[in-house]
């Protein structure tokens, strides 16, 4: 996976795009979200996806013409095709193009958590750790579920993002511009030390849990996490 989980949302429908942006944002996954093919190809060069939720009717194309240039990139995201194209046609021609699932409108957000959650069970890479760990903290990769000594950690959404990106590369300094990418989405106003109160945020609730690990700020570079 990814360091962050960053989803990938391609929906032209704005109410149907903002609905589903707050429906997986609510299940604590950090979603990217644009309206066109043209938008859907520069995100994919710049930035890495762990899942792409991909629409088939945009308005400058179909978005299987996505699917190639997404499973060129390292790591390859999966992709689920999210549309209202239901004839059996279209769903064969999306899963033979590299899709890993077909998912037809409308649907319960229940089933769509569900099928996240399949598609991100699958690893990335052969032998892809699904638990990394640092001082006494595990980090789930697939359910984001956080513990300490074993016992849950709840964490807000942008304190979540930034875990998982620094427990990843723990006792490695993460760029400030990389942490950024992962935590706040395109269409975020980001004000100037924003990223600086996440972090001492999470700083300071690691350190009443006891989580045994030290986030350092590493001046005029980035973060790093170490046990």
């Amino acid at each position: 996976m990814n360091d962050g989980a960053r989803l990938l949302l391609v929906e032209d429908d704005p109410a149907l795009g903002r609905a589903l942006v707050f429906a997986l944002e609510q299940d604590r996954w950090p979603v990217d979200h644009v309206t066109s093919l043209a938008d859907a190809f520069e995100a994919v060069l710049q930035r890495s996806y762990r899942l792409i939720l991909l629409d088939r009717g945009l308005p400058d194309g179909d978005g299987i013409a996505l699917v190639a240039a997404a499973r060129s990139r390292t790591p390859r995201p999966s992709i689920i095709f999210v549309t209202a194209r239901d004839d059996v046609a279209d769903r064969i021609e999306g899963l033979d193009a590299g899709a890993d699932d077909y998912l037809v409108k409308p649907f319960s957000v229940a089933e769509l958590h569900a099928r996240v959650r399949a598609a991100c069970r699958r690893p990335v890479d052969r032998g892809d750790q699904t638990t990394v760990k640092a001082g006494h903290l595990t980090f789930d990769t697939i359910s984001r579920d956080v513990r300490v000594s074993g016992r849950p950690l709840p964490l807000p959404r942008r304190e979540l993002a930034l875990l998982a990106v620094l427990i990843c590369k723990a006792g490695r300094v993460v760029q400030r511009d990389h942490l950024e990418a992962e935590v706040y989405g395109w269409d975020d106003e980001v004000s100037g030390n924003a990223l600086e109160t996440q972090i001492s945020r999470l700083r300071r609730r690691l350190e009443v849990e006891g989580a045994g690990v030290d986030l350092r700020t590493i001046r005029g570079v980035g973060y790093m996490l170490r046990a």
